[in-house]
Order: structure tokens, then sequence, then C-alpha cells
């Protein structure tokens, strides 16, 4: 036998055609010994069966192009020539009936067809899926000048190739290996990488070996966070696995398969079958329980599910809406806060009985307490824009939503400030509302807003403040600012970008009942931009161009 000879420096010099040469050699001896053997003639039946698949597999792995050229195939014939010999070796114990106890002799053969197994499984592997093709590195192409990373990127590949045959304490050093290389840098890995390795990489999540999984999904993280081979990893089944780890794997495990999703979650149709797969839960658990990195990261992944209209009722059947409002008061970052937020946001934008839920569950004076922070989130302002309408007058008042609204339209972001816009709009549903609203303070700085430099943000100031105005005490605040013509004006643009122009010619119109806001009008070129509003057909256009033409008329014929 090959291993009772020489030492361990004379076998490693053997070419890889001697290896194939020895194997050669056992298969038939080891055919022989097994068909000899007594007892457990169940088991060497099975092992019978795989050593005649033996040099089939042998000849295809030999007439490779790249067979004398690559390390894998001088590694899978030793692998072969080691079990080989201990198929030899058991096969005469049995023989002789002379092992210590059947249980071991019965652990030894099952020990002995996974082996077989392995070996058949790896040698179709490199033969049939083109490994070998892809790990060898030509000799033509060493000599070129790109022979530095032409070799990192040939070294990658058979790391990659590891992963996919071999035991599993092989697989975790080609683990442990790679990890090292992306860690220093992930250009390379990413390539060469391949669908087939995505697949491997995929199926390592399922070890059984906990430390694999957990090496493996940090891999995953890496490639997930790099922005590279997401529809691979889903249509590889990614998925199922990465659940499975958020639900029960280690501290650091449950950290980078929720990473992975926040990730992958992105994709509304990823976001639906992270659902389908009962992902949901675990990632709610995961909020309740989990530490602050992956709370951050399981609040995104939800955030990102309830972006998926038609999946937000079963987001609320499995707890969200308490989860998230909890996570609103007492997340560990700022980041676990803003994602419950625009997930409460994303909940109450379509359907009645989440707005209900929320309400009911105490979101609104969250929401509200989550506004008096040093910076107020657009999202919190869009939840609760939402949420007004379900919401009595009362309520409002007492909940100190209006002071919040105004302290957002003097130190939000403009992104809040629309929101804060919006929402002004939706709660103006009656006389002594609006009156409310306009005490608050808010008239002088929706004015200023008109001034926004982005198109939505004008056209929420300006229907805002279109829809205070039709009580005469807002309108009589409207006259008294002196930027409120001249932005409104501003804001007749007839060009298609601009959608605040009906809601203008609206403010407007409520004004020209003033000598001076009609002279401001003209003035500023109001009956130009009027004339084009006409031709267009926006409402009140024409109405108001009369006015101002007849004020005009009026003003020619008193010189005279």
């Amino acid at each position: 036998m090959v291993e009772d000879g020489g030492h361990d420096a004379a076998i490693d010099s053997l070419s890889t055609e001697e290896w194939l040469s020895c194997a050669l050699r056992l298969v038939p001896s080891s055919l022989e010994k097994a068909k000899e053997a007594k007892g457990f003639r169940g088991k060497w039946k099975m092992i019978i069966l795989k050593l005649e698949q033996m040099p089939s597999r042998l000849s295809d792995l030999a007439s490779h192009p790249c067979f004398s050229k690559n390390v894998l195939c001088k590694e899978q014939l030793q692998a072969f020539s080691r079990t080989l010999n201990e198929a030899i070796r058991l096969a005469g114990l049995c023989v002789k009936e002379k092992y210590e106890g059947k249980l071991q002799m019965q652990s030894d053969l099952d020990a002995l067809l996974g082996k077989l197994d392995l070996h058949l499984r790896d040698c179709g592997l490199l033969t049939k899926t083109g490994v070998l093709g892809e790990v060898t590195l030509p000799s033509a192409v060493a000599k070129t000048s790109a022979e530095p990373e032409v070799g990192i990127h040939s070294n990658i590949r058979e790391l990659l190739a590891r992963l996919q045959i071999g035991h599993l304490e092989a697989k975790q050093k080609a683990l442990d290996n790679l990890l090292e290389v992306m860690k220093e840098d992930d250009k390379h890995v990413l390539a060469v990488l391949g669908r087939s390795n995505v697949a491997a990489l995929v199926q390592l999540l399922a070890a059984t070996s906990p430390r694999i999984r957990e090496k493996t999904v940090t891999i995953i993280c890496l490639l997930v966070e790099s922005g590279s081979c997401e529809n691979w990893l889903v249509s590889e089944g990614v998925l199922p696995p990465l659940i499975r780890l958020v639900e029960s794997g280690s501290a650091a495990g449950k950290e980078r398969a929720t990473i992975s999703l926040q990730r992958l979650s992105t994709s509304m149709e990823t976001a639906r079958s992270i659902v389908g797969h009962g992902g949901v839960q675990p990632l709610i658990d995961i909020c309740r329980t989990g530490d602050s990195v992956s709370q951050a990261a399981a609040a995104c992944t939800l955030r990102n599910i309830s972006a998926v209209p038609e999946v937000r009722q079963a987001l609320a059947d499995d707890g969200i809406v308490k989860v998230m409002i909890d996570l609103l008061e007492s997340g560990t970052l700022l980041g676990s806060k803003e994602y419950a937020a625009e997930c409460l946001q994303n909940l109450t934008s379509s359907n009645e009985n989440l707005r209900r839920s929320v309400i009911s569950e105490g979101g609104v004076r969250s929401l509200l307490a989550y506004l008096d922070g040093p910076l107020p989130q657009e999202s919190a302002v869009g939840a609760l824009k939402n949420l007004v309408g379900s919401i009595s007058m009362d309520v409002l008042i007492t909940t100190g939503l209006l002071p919040r609204l105004v302290r957002v339209l003097k130190s939000g972001s403009l992104g809040t400030q629309q929101a804060a816009a919006s929402a002004i709009c939706r709660i103006c549903s009656s006389t002594e509302m609006k009156r409310l609203v306009g005490e608050s303070g808010c008239i002088p700085l929706l004015i200023k807003m008109l001034e926004a430099k982005l198109n939505n943000a004008r056209e929420a100031a300006a229907q805002a403040i279109s829809s205070l105005m039709s009580d005469s005490q807002n309108c009589r605040e409207v006259k008294k600012d002196d930027k409120s013509v001249p932005n409104l004006v501003a804001l007749l643009d007839p060009s298609p970008q601009n959608t605040a122009k009906k809601y203008a010619v609206s403010c407007l119109l409520l004004l020209s009942s003033c000598k001076k806001c009609k002279k401001l009008m003209i003035s500023y070129g109001a009956i130009g931009y009027l004339k084009k509003l006409t031709e267009m057909e926006i409402p009140d256009a024409k109405k108001l161009l009369e006015r101002l033409e007849r004020g005009t008329l009026k003003s020619l014929f008193s010189r005279k």
C-alpha cells in the first residue's frame, strides 16, 4: 500500500501521473478485498458499487486537458489513494473477522462510504463543471507582463474551487484564506467570482459546522455590501439559510445575516421573497432583543419590506406596528429610530386599518416625541401627515402637533419642511382648524418656502397657503408679507416642471381684491405669465388675468 512505504517527502515528490497509476492499481485490489469481506454485507455491497465507478471517474480526470497542470488533480488522487488503502485495510479486518466491535466497524464503514461518495462527487465536479479550466493558469499567460495580477486571480480561483470539493475541514481552510483576501482587497475576488462559486457559498450556509456557517455568512455579507452578485445569490437560494441564521445563528452570524438581508431587501421582488420564506418574524425578534447593529439592520430590512404595498397587512399581523413604535421610543441607535419612523410612514400611507392600529398603539405620541429631537426627520413628519386625517381636531391640538410643524418649517431639512406643508394641507379640513394653523405662525414660513429650489417643496407650500387663505384672517396675514406677491408671481411660470402654478393662481386671485397687491402682481410680470396660463387652461388664470387687465386699463384712463 502506498502509505506503508517511504517518507512523506518521497510521497509528495510523486507526479500527478504517478499518483494516477497508484490509484488505478489500488482500485482492483480494493474491489477484490471488498468482495471477500465477511459480515456487513449491505455496507460492503454499497462500497463495491462505489469502487466500481472509480475507474471511469479516474479516466475522465486523466483525460482532462488541465490534468497534469493543476494541483487539485494531484490532491484528489492522493485522497483517492488514501481512501482505497483504507478500504483494503477494513476489508482485511472483515475477512479475518478481527475487529474491535461491530459498532466501531459499522461506523468505520459508514465513514468509508462517505469518503467514496465525496471523491466521486468531487471528481465529477472537477471534470464536468469547468472548475479545472477556471483554476488552471495557462503557461502562455503566466509569461505576460500582467503576471502578478493573473497569478492572484488564479490563486483566488483555486480557493473558490476548494469551496466546492473536499471535506469540511478543507473547505473551512479555504474560507479562512478567502476571507483574508477579501478583507485586504475584494476587487480581485469579485473579478473572478462566478455563479458556481456563489452557489457553493450558499450551500455552505447550511453546513453542519457553526464555524463554517459563520465564516460563509461573513463572506456573503462582504459580497452583498460590495453591491455584487445580489441576483446570483437570490437565485441560488440564499434567502432561506440567511433567515435561519437570523433565527438561530450565533450573535456574529445573526448580525451578518441581517445585514445581508438589509442590502438584498432593497429589491422589491426580494423583499416579497423574504416575506414568503418566513423572514418577517425573525427580523421582528431581532428588533426586540438584538444588539444595536443587528437591531438597526433588521429595522432597515423591515422598512424596505414595508415599501411593498401588498405585504403591509402581513407585517402588521406579525406585530410590526408595536415593535416599530417601541424602537422609535427606545432604539439604541439613531438609525434604528429613523428606520422605524420610515416603516411607520410606509405602513400608514394607504391603509386605514393600519393607521388606526398605529394610533391605538400610541404611535402619534411617539412620533411627536421623535420630532422633538435635534434634527426633525422627514419620515416622522410624513407618518404624521398620513395619520392626521384619522385623528380628531381636539387630539391634534392637545398633542401639540402645530408647534412641532412650525418648528420643522423653521429648522427642518427641505424634505422635512415639504412633509410639514403637506401635513398642514391635510389638517386644514375646517375653518376653525385653518384659523388655528394661521395663528400658530406658519404662514410667513410657508411664504419663504415658496423660494425653495425643489419644485415639490414649492408646490407643497403653495398648496398649503392656498388652503389657509380661504380664512379671511389668514388672507390678511398673507397680504401683510412683503414676499408673498413676488414669490407667488414667480410660481406662475408656465413651464411643465412647475407644478405649483395652479395654487399660485388661486392665492393671487384671493389677493387681487387688494389694489396694492394687484399693482405688485402687474409690476412683477403676472400678466405675461397669465396669458400663457390662460392658453393652457389653468383654472382661474383667465379670471385673474381679466382683473389685472381691468386694473391696467383704469390706470391708463386715469392718466389721460
